[in-house]
């Protein structure tokens, strides 16, 4: 096997051709936003090249707005797309989840009413369309799922999976927060001001594949995403790291040969669904680009504190990522009913400080999460806040008392899995 640190420094001629591409085709883009109650408003533009016409969907609303609403100050830009009717009685990714997280940012003042500036909201935020989704997923599958929605709703996709009549449009507006982040973000940077990005979406998508729904996930939303950074923005170097439980076997999917992503999965050993072993690293070109960290169960806050210390952290400065995109789960929390897992709140102030630390240093301060999972409403909740408290440079907020009741963790199957990994890719 080729050592990773030599395969991951190497970016396709291919990659880079469709960054320039795409660079002069965003050139192209014009358009603007208006602020209605202190909210963005979102418009879409149609970019056209030579080489393909595409409708962009580049939101970037802040490009006309963003001296009156960006300022030194800002730390956090965020929207929420809560698919309140995208739910299926029972089932665990259910409507009350963005809502609950929505609730505990309101009781604990993480808003932008209360922190000014600090703290800015989109909203209405375009559906993704088509030509964004095709960036990831077969047009077979946009076209069958479209039908399938229309027609056949509701329904089970497959045992985990449900469609309602509203799910695909739900879905689509996910991905659409998802690129009106990562173009508000990258344009601020470009204004020289760092606020990181945070999508509040669902349904998740880090398990869906480029032909098929999967794992309640519908769409790519992290793919899409970083397919959207590098080739209307031109970043070519795009690190992905997915803290959900359960591995991302989609976004992997997406990228396992590509060099020019980085993708970095931290998740539960022998878990649903079944994938990403530390052997699991990549084909051809993208060779040692993918980073699979199976954890015990039991793994707790050191566990994650020492893989972002020992693996993220130094992969990253070995890549030096042109932006990081984060699926962002809280099923590692201990409360929650679908992993086995022992992640603290704080454990998730400690991983976004971390994350926000790594895109100041190397690529101006770029730095986008996506909600991937999360299923017990109280964890999730107290996670996604403390993710907002550290974003926002707050700290955390009070431990909960029943985290004095925890398990010790498998200190030793833990620095088992960090070492073969620091190994296996070079560090």
């Amino acid at each position: 096997m080729r050592r990773a640190q030599n395969i991951i420094a190497q970016l396709s001629t291919t990659a880079m051709m469709a960054s320039a591409m795409s660079t002069r085709a965003a050139s192209l883009c014009s358009g603007g936003g208006a602020v209605v109650g202190g909210m963005v408003r979102c418009h879409s533009f149609v970019v056209s090249s030579q080489r393909h016409l595409h409708v962009c969907r580049a939101y970037t609303a802040l490009a006309a707005s963003s001296h009156a609403l960006v300022t030194p100050s800002t730390r956090l830009i965020y929207a929420a797309s809560p698919a309140l009717e995208h739910d299926w009685p029972g089932h665990p990714e259910s409507a009350a989840r963005v809502p609950a997280i929505l609730d505990e940012l309101a009781a604990r003042g993480l808003t932008p009413k209360a922190l000014g500036p600090a703290l800015v909201q989109l909203t209405d935020v375009p559906a993704a369309a088509d030509d964004a989704l095709r960036l990831v997923h077969t047009q077979q599958y946009v076209d069958g799922m479209s039908l399938v929605s229309e027609r056949r709703a509701p329904c089970l996709y497959d045992a985990d999976t449900f469609l309602q009549k509203s799910s695909w449009q739900s879905a689509r507006r996910g991905v659409g927060a998802a690129l009106a982040l990562v173009d508000a973000v990258v344009n601020a940077s470009r204004q020289h001001l760092a606020p990181a990005g945070f999508a509040l979406c669902r349904p998740p998508g880090h398990h869906a594949l480029p032909h098929s729904a999967m794992g309640f996930c519908l769409l790519s939303t992290a793919a899409v995403a970083a397919r959207h950074a590098q080739q209307v923005h031109g970043l070519r170097r795009v690190l992905i790291y997915d803290f959900d439980t359960h591995h991302g076997n989609g976004t992997e999917a997406c990228f396992a040969n590509d060099p020019g992503v980085l993708y970095i999965s931290t998740h539960q050993q022998n878990s649903f669904p079944y994938t990403g072993a530390l052997t699991d690293v990549g084909t051809g070109p993208g060779e040692g680009a993918t980073v699979n960290v199976p954890l015990p169960g039991g793994s707790g806050d050191a566990a994650a504190r020492a893989a972002m210390e020992q693996i993220v952290g130094p992969l990253a400065d070995r890549f030096r990522p042109d932006i990081i995109i984060a699926s962002a789960g809280y099923d590692a929390h201990w409360r929650d009913p679908l992993a086995g897992m022992m992640w603290r709140d704080s454990t998730y102030h400690c991983i976004c400080s971390s994350l926000r630390a790594l895109a100041d240093k190397h690529c101006s301060g770029r730095l986008v999460l996506l909600l991937e999972g999360g299923y017990d409403l109280r964890g999730l909740a107290r996670g996604a806040a403390d993710s907002f408290a550290a974003l926002l440079g707050l700290p955390p907020g009070e431990s909960d008392p029943d985290e004095k009741a925890l398990l010790p963790e498998p200190a030793e199957g833990v620095a088992k899995v960090i070492a073969e990994a620091r190994a296996i890719h070079g560090l």
